[in-house]
């Protein structure tokens, strides 16, 4: 009997996809984050979008080949040039059709 992925997971086009939240700390707000993570993650292929926190922090939503969501996560601790990430803390989360990767 063939096992379903988990809601984090699903099967796009024959390869499995997935879907991770990445919550980003440091400054990262008022540096351009958010559009740079939506460059990137666009140039990856992902799917999700980008937006500021009250606390200061930057929530990221990637959907897409596993390589790709990790390739951007890696690429998060970094950012763009004015900012200073302290932590990157990532879960699983439920799969949404999004369609694109927007900055909210």
């Amino acid at each position: 009997m063939l096992a379903l992925p988990p809601d984090s997971e699903r099967f796009e086009g024959g390869i499995v996809a997935v879907s991770r939240q990445f919550l980003v700390s440091g400054r990262v707000q008022g540096v351009a984050y958010r559009a740079s993570t939506q460059h990137k993650a666009r140039t990856l292929g992902l799917q999700g979008y980008a937006e500021n926190l009250p606390d200061g922090r930057v929530r990221v939503v990637a959907q897409g080949e596993p390589a790709a969501v990790a390739a951007l996560g890696d690429w998060l601790w970094q950012g763009p040039a004015m900012a200073r990430v302290s932590a990157v803390d990532v879960t699983e989360c439920d799969w949404q059709e999004h369609g694109d990767f927007a900055v909210r």
